[in-house]
């Protein structure tokens, strides 16, 4: 089959899942978002979960590519370094990356009631448990396992409240300048001035 043509409706299927959710899905909305004839996706993925693994593929491999892009330039140094990079990322939740990561949400909906979806999506979340450490390690912070996760939990749990965009909500978390909300957090798990969080104990 024609890569270039699954991909276009691998991307059309995100954008049907960011605005339509889980039951907008069909192979008829997709094929209209993919501006294809009718029966194209179905022809490429015969069935809803093949479609669904269709897509889960497609954000993993977003999600690598966005990675590596991290991964080439330069890990933050300092803790204002580190403060800019998280903002950044939650500021691109509401931005670029919204789409991809409305889609994403819907497929975790799934996942909780497929476990091989939940196997196609692990990678996203489980790979920025590494990724995230690493940068905070970087940035010269008194790194522990348990710290880190936190940090990295507390940055996943701020998606679907930056996604839905309520303004109390948002105001409530310190969500609505993600600049201070990355500040605040590792404020929090990596006090400056603590003689235990510089031992890293």
């Amino acid at each position: 089959m024609n890569a270039d043509r699954r991909d276009r409706l691998r991307d059309a299927a995100i954008g049907v899942l960011a605005a339509a959710g889980g039951r907008g899905l069909t192979h008829r909305a997709v094929d209209a978002a993919a501006d294809v004839p009718h029966g194209t996706t179905k022809n490429y993925f015969p069935t809803r979960d093949a479609l669904l693994r269709a897509v889960a593929e497609r954000c993993l491999e977003q999600y690598r590519d966005t990675a590596a892009q991290m991964a080439a330039g330069a890990l933050p140094t300092d803790r204002e370094g580190l403060v800019a990079m998280f903002g950044g990322l939650l500021r691109n939740v509401a931005g670029p990356g919204r789409p991809r990561l409305l889609a994403y949400l819907e497929l975790q909906a799934e996942a909780a009631r497929k476990p091989w979806l939940s196997a196609v999506l692990d990678p996203i979340a489980s790979s920025d448990f590494a990724g995230f450490e690493a940068a905070q390690r970087t940035a010269g912070l008194p790194v522990t396992p348990q710290r880190a996760a936190v940090v990295t939990l507390a940055m996943h749990g701020a998606i679907p409240h930056l996604l839905a965009d309520g303004p109390d909500t948002l105001a409530a978390a310190g969500l609505d300048d993600p600049d201070r909300f990355v500040r605040d957090l590792l404020q929090a798990v990596y006090p400056e001035g603590d003689k235990s969080a510089r031992a890293g104990s």
